[in-house]
């Protein structure tokens, strides 16, 4: 896969990613009555596209590792609050592992995408 390619898998993923958390968590509100978790749910699973998002307009290399970083962290913090709503039972086990195994794809091409872009900078400083 071409790099335009993987860069258009990952903001479709984490796009649509985003918008099974927005489904899920006004599920959560509606039928549980849950807010806290899904709220925070919420935060850090649309914020994974959105830093993808802005990368894609970084003003330098620095930039887009430091966006695509902030993504990874969300990621790692959704993942976080998946394992919570799984094992308070307010998710079933077939919607965490669905949620999961999109969240390790997404997870994986980020750092993936990270591990190119510190080597493409190292490339940058000893062209310099």
């Amino acid at each position: 896969m071409s790099e335009k390619g993987k860069k258009d898998a990952l903001k479709d993923s984490s796009y649509q990613f985003a918008l099974k958390i927005i489904l899920l968590c006004r599920k959560l509100q509606i039928e549980e009555r849950e807010y806290l978790i899904s709220k925070q749910l919420a935060k850090s699973g649309t914020s994974i596209g959105a830093n993808i998002e802005e990368a894609s307009g970084a003003q330098s290399t620095n930039d887009f590792i430091a966006k695509f970083h902030i993504s990874l962290k969300e990621a790692r913090e959704s993942n976080y609050w998946l394992r919570l709503l799984k094992d308070s039972g307010l998710i079933t086990l077939e919607e965490y592992d669905e949620l999961i195994k999109e969240l390790n794809f997404i997870t994986n091409m980020l750092t993936k995408s990270l591990k190119t872009a510190k080597k493409n900078l190292d490339k940058e400083k000893g062209q310099k």
